[in-house]
């Protein structure tokens, strides 16, 4: 069970962007995630008339490692560790280590 997922509050806790929290818009082979509006980095675009692209200097979301990123936990309203447990149903779920709430419902 991968750790972080689509869709994930996370904060970042070592870069440039570091403290800022944003939603896990991709996870790239389990290693790298993109963040909206992190790790933002400058592209010279090549126009593309036949696909529609315009041209110039565009900003787009750059992935980071997966280590320095932690899950957001709402309830002590900083980032935590996750651990993984399986449930008596024998569904597995991540949990908070810091105060054991379950993340997945």
């Amino acid at each position: 069970m991968s750790r972080l997922k689509k869709g994930d509050e996370v904060v970042v806790i070592a870069g440039k962007d570091k403290g800022r929290r944003g939603a896990i818009v991709k996870v790239l082979e389990r290693e790298c995630v993109i963040v909206e509006n992190l790790n933002m980095a400058k592209k010279h675009q090549r126009p593309n008339p036949n696909a529609g692209v315009t041209g110039g200097i565009v900003e787009r979301e750059m992935p980071i490692h997966i280590s320095k990123v932690m899950l957001f936990n709402p309830v002590t309203k900083k980032g935590d560790r996750l651990s993984v447990r399986t449930l008596d149903n024998g569904r597995k779920v991540r949990i908070f280590r810091s105060n054991k709430e379950v993340v997945d419902v």
